[in-house]
């Protein structure tokens, strides 16, 4: 993952300094390079209006830049950049140029009284791109990833190299990863089939039958004490409901660790 996007401006200062530390620490051990997004709206072009545009950039990237200046950069190049018009357009087309590995969101604000996990822009990144996203809980601080919890409903994995993060994530951090494989009203015998891929990086393997993906999620996260979970955007299933509505609820889901959601395994 040597290429990490960030969108900052989402969150409040807080949180989102904590974000960006956090990305910068993680893309230290993974040797990548972080690029710090923050859109602006450019004006139509018409007469003097182009030089208008220029300094709209500019101010943006002065504005990622004070973001930045507290933050301890650990000699990872961090690049400052702005983008124009809207964060879910802007971010598939930068990729299309410069491959981006890996997305890092934070989830909203550990207010209780705010009843949303992920908001509007953040919900309709994770539901609609096809890069992985790691989603990270308000001011959560980076520490080494050693046990992952790997959630799924199927042993099948068909998209290419939907596995690569997860890989790179437990070569780097020596780490190990438990499955669970969560047996739904939906659960098909051949779900039992489990890819080679996916076997060679399992550690262990339990079951358990529960009306949904997260459910079986949060019944095991005390017993597994993970530092990450794992899960796949998949078409069907849980993730297809959970984000029929672009923002998620504390309601529906919420974590206190790092959540990664590997591209669609379908």
């Amino acid at each position: 993952m040597k290429n990490i996007l960030v969108p900052v401006g989402l969150s409040e200062s807080s949180v989102t300094t904590a974000l960006l530390q956090y990305t910068i620490d993680l893309a230290k051990e993974l040797g990548g390079k972080v690029y710090a997004v923050q859109v602006f709206k450019e004006l139509p072009r018409a007469g003097s209006l182009p030089e208008v545009n220029k300094t709209l950039k500019d101010i943006t990237a002065t504005d990622i830049e004070e973001k930045l200046e507290s933050l301890d950069r650990k000699g990872v190049e961090v690049v400052a950049l702005p983008l124009e018009g809207d964060l879910l357009e802007s971010i598939p087309k930068f990729n299309l140029e410069h491959a981006i590995d890996l997305i890092v969101l934070g989830s909203e604000t550990g207010d209780f009284k705010d009843p949303y996990f992920l908001g509007e822009t953040s919900g309709s990144l994770v539901k609609k791109t096809e890069i992985p996203v790691l989603i990270i809980p308000p001011s959560y601080s980076f520490s080494s990833i050693k046990n992952v919890l790997m959630a799924v409903k199927s042993g099948i994995v068909k998209k290419k190299n939907a596995l690569a993060p997860i890989k790179e994530i437990l070569s780097t951090f020596d780490a190990e990863i438990k499955l669970l494989q969560v047996k739904t009203a939906e659960y098909l015998p051949e779900d039992s089939e489990f890819q080679n891929d996916l076997g060679e990086i399992v550690s262990s393997y339990k079951s358990s039958e529960n009306a949904t993906l997260f459910q079986g999620v949060l019944e095991h996260l005390n017993e597994s004490h993970p530092d990450l979970i794992a899960v796949f955007r998949r078409k069907r299933g849980f993730f297809a409901k959970l984000w029929e509505e672009n923002t998620v609820l504390k309601k529906d889901f919420e974590s206190r660790v790092p959540l990664l959601v590997l591209r669609g395994a379908d």
